[in-house]
């Protein structure tokens, strides 16, 4: 398979898994309600953001390995080293919001899912050379 074409269906594995689990969330009862510290409004996240934010985050992913690539002879390990570091940031405004606990848990679940679906543009092989 084609480097491109992998990356692409990475991203779009991320999209389409994410929204599947939005979706069996809310259907378990989960409200994916947010509210900033602070505020006493709230936000219910729904499908279209979480598809959205799936998105334009695994396309981030796909475009800093492509310059990681043009420019470094260490691509794959520095995109590693940058994927984890960007993921573990990403909880920390999942732990600032305040939400329930299933909640907090179904965020951290779809961050953790976009990097899972991203792993395999790091594949290299013969052809993509």
């Amino acid at each position: 398979m084609r480097r491109r074409r992998r990356r692409a269906l990475g991203v779009g594995g991320a999209v389409v898994a994410n929204s599947v689990l939005y979706l069996a969330g809310r259907a378990a009862g989960t409200d994916f309600t947010l509210t900033d510290p602070g505020a006493t409004q709230s936000h219910q996240l729904i499908l279209p953001e979480i598809a959205a934010f799936s998105l334009v985050f695994a396309l981030l992913g796909w475009g800093s390995l492509a310059l990681l690539e043009r420019f470094t002879r260490h691509a794959r390990s520095a995109w590693g080293a940058l994927a984890g570091t960007v993921l573990l940031a990403s909880f920390v405004p999942v732990l600032i919001e305040q939400a329930t606990v299933d909640t907090r848990v179904m965020l951290c679940v779809l961050h953790v899912v976009v990097a899972v679906a991203l792993l395999p543009m790091l594949r290299r092989r013969t052809a993509d050379r």
